[in-house]
């Protein structure tokens, strides 16, 4: 009895073990059906587990898959392969979303720098500054990101050469006090195709506000192509300069023939003009060899340049130093300017300029104009040049206009100018002509209110030339503390010469300057309402 009952406990626990059996292996099977929804507490096989993670598991935001896969990109079905450390991924936020940890983005240099960098250097943008590759894109790309960010810099680095064909650096909808810093250098192509059939300039900043140019860098025009094609080049006042023999216009040396290819298209560009902008600064740069004027500015407003220098030949032909059109509130000072014609030109349109503390040479001197050209409205007034020192030059201060002209030019003053051999220190030309033949014409742009005092130093051709017009004399000419010496060189020498010159002699002059005549013209011709200004 006792034996029969242990054979039946036996079957029972017998039966037991082997449904429990037949349980487990159901269940394993089941589970490995359904393995990619495996939690972490549930994995009691490492094989299995290691079969398992080979698969990638995808994402579906919530946060028992996300430990899942935290918790298995260490395993691999195949030999396991040694990986690099990786930093810790940050933590989920509060709402147990899934950080996911993405590898860094490499920005290759042709995109800008990260977003909320206010300095954009035209290296990041692909320039490679070897002066030979054409580094004008990589300049497009780096002002359309500075143009993006108010106060931002755009930087030209020393030590490099890069050469830029023509390009603009446009607004209106750039950010305002924007800084263009350049320290390397920049050159101008040298192949007539980058001109195609001719661009009136080279750089261009147009319609900006708060725009600095500065730096210690360079603006080089290479020019002497277009020189080349232009020589000889006359100015108005040519034909009072007499050499006291012909040998001074025999044999004349021509610029000097850079590697420029070829004939040059006949319209030249200036070397670096701003247009139509508000608020511009260009200060330390050095702008040298442009084909035609070196700096301009047309329709700007609240204009300063300082600590800056200008530099051509003497006989490089229309390379004006600073050329001024239609721009009013302009401060010029602390700069040397040496080019082939006026070191500053003051145009149409400007009123409100005070240039101080200029050294000018070789070149025309400073002059107001030419105004009035092809019977056009010029309008300039309240101008201001003190403080200058001229050597070498042409002219000393001059105002030109052409016959046939109406406007005006009034409230100008010329005071402290120092010369050293200029030719014709003190001129007022209405009759300016820079060819060979003008038409005779009754009307004149009216000069009015000009101030000359304190203007010493050595002539070698003529000290003061006033050849003003018939029909509107120039009127209240003042002069004071005009010291004038000649110096004999190798031109015939003239008096002081005055043709419908009404004004004071506040003092006595050296030389006496008798031929002005003192007071108002008996009849001045009035200007009708459209010619007045």
């Amino acid at each position: 009895m006792i034996m029969r009952k242990a054979l039946r406990l036996r079957s029972i626990t017998m039966m037991v073990l082997m449904a429990v059996l037949v349980w487990s292996v159901t269940l394993e099977t089941c589970i490995a059906r359904r393995g990619r929804h495996w939690r972490h507490n549930h994995r009691s096989s490492s094989d299995l587990s290691d079969s398992l993670s080979s698969k990638k598991p995808k994402s579906h935001g919530n946060s028992h898959r996300s430990s899942h896969n935290n918790n298995n990109n260490h395993h691999n079905k195949s030999k396991p392969k040694p990986k690099p450390k990786q930093k810790t991924p940050p933590k989920a936020d509060d709402n147990n979303s899934p950080v996911v940890s993405q590898p860094p983005q490499v920005q290759p240099p042709s995109l800008p720098p990260l977003k909320g960098s206010q300095v954009f250097n035209v290296m990041d943008f692909g320039a490679k500054g070897d002066g030979k590759c054409d580094d004008t894109k990589a300049f497009e790309a780096a002002w359309a990101a500075a143009c993006k960010v108010e106060a931002s810099m755009m930087t030209v680095p020393p030590g490099y050469t890069f050469l830029v064909g023509p390009i603009a650096f446009s607004g209106p909808y750039c950010q305002a006090n924007i800084v263009f810093q350049l320290d390397g250098t920049i050159i101008a192509p040298t192949d007539s195709k980058s001109w195609g059939k001719g661009l009136l300039w080279w750089i261009e900043f147009t319609k900006l506000k708060g725009i600095k140019v500065q730096g210690k860098g360079v603006i080089d025009g290479r020019g002497s192509g277009w020189w080349q094609q232009d020589y000889p080049f006359t100015d108005g006042e040519t034909e009072l300069i007499v050499p006291l023999n012909n040998s001074v216009h025999q044999n004349l040396p021509l610029p000097i023939r850079s590697e420029l290819d070829w004939k040059m298209p006949s319209i030249k560009p200036t070397a670096l003009r701003f247009y139509g902008s508000i608020g511009v600064e260009v200060s330390g740069i050095t702008i040298q060899n442009s084909p035609q004027c070196h700096l301009k500015f047309d329709n700007c407003i609240d204009v300063e340049v300082h600590d800056m220098s200008v530099s051509s030949p003497g006989d490089s032909p229309n390379t004006d130093g600073i050329h001024l059109q239609n721009s009013r509130d302009v401060l010029i000072h602390s700069t040397t300017l040496a080019c082939g014609d006026d070191c500053i030109s003051i145009q149409t349109g400007c009123s409100n300029v005070f240039v101080h503390n200029v050294n000018c040479g070789p070149g025309h001197g400073i002059s107001i104009g030419s105004l009035g050209k092809d019977s056009t409205k010029a309008c300039v007034s309240n101008i201001t040049v003190r403080d200058v020192a001229m050597h070498n030059t042409m002219t000393g201060v001059r105002i030109k206009t052409w016959q046939g002209g109406v406007g005006s030019v009034k409230g100008i003053l010329f005071s402290n100018i120092q010369l050293n051999e200029v030719q014709l220190p003190i001129v007022i030309d209405q009759f300016y002509c820079d060819h060979s033949k003008c038409k005779n014409q009754t009307s004149a742009v009216a000069v009015e209110g000009v101030t000359y005092e304190r203007i010493k130093g050595t002539y070698t051709v003529k000290p003061v030339h006033f050849a003003c017009s018939d029909n509107f004399p120039c009127v209240d000419v003042q002069l004071s503390a005009i010291e004038l010496k000649p110096v004999q060189e190798k031109y015939h020498m003239s008096d002081p010469f005055c043709w419908q010159t009404f004004g004071e002699l506040s003092t006595p002059t050296l030389p006496p300057i008798d031929c002005l005549q003192i007071g108002k013209p008996p009849r001045n011709r009035v200007q009708s309402d459209h010619d007045v200004c």
